[in-house]
């Protein structure tokens, strides 16, 4: 027998409200001489303001002001945004791109769009995995996939707090399709597993395979949340460059209004307040009404705040956690070391044999963004030394020549004034693989020839 829930109905007059009223996108490109100005108003729900941030973000917008009110049932947001190059928008369909992945729809749309160059969810696999960095792990785990005839179309790495988080899209090497065989999907899971823990991560390393597609960079921010990278670093070993770049965030008590306000400065960058309401929306937070400025090298951002239940911050642990937790998505995403950008033919094996370079040559992998165009590999690794530091720039050229120095480029001011441009003595089809046996076989990948 069914029983009447009010719930139900509830949730059900809420979808008509929504049906009835879908979000309403106005671009307005004369109120203002610098930014093209975006307002978005609809009737409210959760995840509204989440939503909104993700497609600007996901249209490579970058936001100056944006002014925020949800409160009632109804929300309006607006964004002073510009182009990647800091101009007003010319496109005349950015109002309809917007209100199109924001329909009902949208939700498969941007999930799609966004699989950092992923083009459809039936044709790859996903694999999400978590756990303790060291040197070397981004190398071994390229090994594992490779060795197991495993193409990586897309892939994305952060690190932060002594942990790591990675979203890799695969296929298989020889159907370029998903991989749906159980067994094998097993098997690499279990030897991923073996990998992330090592011989320190017993209890937090993870693995998780699927068939699908997701948001890349909001999939990596519940991961690395869920890994509880935000708590202080109990493991001994190098401190990241980037803990010196602490940004400032404060929680403080509305008590007449029944607010939280949480304020915001740090040095300003694409995406800031993407991972600022990504985690408030994660920590399950309600964002009332807010204010973002960031005309200049710095940004402040300040929320007026309460939990899904109605209530503000009750408790002094509360306050620190949410700061913590701020703090650590905005550090996520910084990029420590060295930026160095692969362009050049895709092949199958490619980022095994580059990652493998780097740990020969005691480079540390902090963050990585993989993707193929085509026929084309196009990748960005930022790059440390094993403890953490600048590396040296003999180290770096060492690695140029091996892989290639018309293939790796050094986009960094600190190495602007390297040597020029030579012809690439080796070329990564030829470079010979036997210092990576040892792994494979220490892993019972392959066997012992000697």
């Amino acid at each position: 027998m069914d029983y009447w829930s009010p719930f139900s109905v509830d949730d059900e007059f809420k979808k008509l409200v929504l049906r009835m009223n879908p979000p309403r996108v106005t671009v307005d490109n004369t109120s203002d001489k610098k930014t093209t100005l975006i307002k978005v108003d609809s009737a409210n729900k959760r995840g509204s303001l989440l939503e909104v941030v993700q497609v600007l973000t996901d249209l490579n917008l970058i936001i100056r002001r944006a002014y925020i009110s949800s409160d009632g049932e109804w929300f309006m947001d607006v964004f002073h945004v510009t182009d990647r190059y800091g101009n007003k928008l010319s496109e005349d369909n950015v109002a309809e791109r917007i209100q199109q992945s924001l329909g009902p729809r949208g939700r498969s749309f941007r999930s799609m769009e966004r699989s950092v160059g992923v083009q459809s969810a039936a044709e790859h696999t996903t694999i999400e995995l978590t756990g303790r960095d060291r040197p070397g792990l981004i190398s071994e785990i390229f090994a594992v996939l490779a060795h197991h005839k495993c193409n990586v179309v897309a892939a994305e790495v952060w690190t932060h707090n002594s942990r790591m988080a990675s979203v890799v899209y695969i296929t298989d090497e020889e159907s370029r399709s998903s991989i749906t065989d159980p067994d094998r999907l097993a098997k690499i899971r279990k030897l991923l597993l073996y990998v992330l823990k090592g011989d320190r991560d017993r209890q937090g390393a993870n693995t998780e395979v699927s068939v699908g597609s997701t948001h890349t960079e909001r999939r990596l921010h519940q991961m690395m949340y869920a890994d509880r990278d935000y708590d202080k670093d109990d493991y001994t070993g190098c401190v990241s460059v980037d803990q010196r770049k602490k940004p400032l965030v404060t929680v403080e008590s509305c008590t007449d209004k029944g607010y939280t306000v949480v304020t915001l400065r740090c040095p300003d960058r694409p995406k800031l307040l993407f991972d600022a309401v990504c985690t408030l929306t994660d920590m399950q937070y309600v964002v009332y009404h807010g204010t973002v400025i960031a005309e200049g090298p710095d940004a402040y951002q300040e929320y007026y705040i309460r939990h899904m239940d109605g209530c503000p911050v009750s408790s002094e642990a509360e306050r620190q956690r949410v700061m913590h937790c701020l703090e650590a998505a905005i550090k996520r995403r910084t990029s420590t070391g060295i930026r160095l950008e692969l362009c050049g033919d895709d092949r199958i094996g490619l980022l095994s044999d580059v990652t493998r370079i780097f740990r020969e040559n005691s480079l540390s992998i902090s963050r990585a963004e993989v993707m193929t165009r085509g026929s084309q590999a196009i990748n960005v690794f930022y790059v440390t030394d094993a403890s953490g530091g600048l590396v040296k720039t003999e180290t770096i050229e060492v690695v140029r020549k091996e892989i290639g120095l018309t293939i790796l480029h050094v986009k960094d001011d600190l190495y602007s004034n390297s040597p020029p441009q030579q012809t690439a003595r080796f070329s990564l089809g030829n470079i010979i693989r036997s210092r990576s046996e040892k792994f494979l076989f220490n892993l019972g990948l392959t066997k012992s020839y000697s």
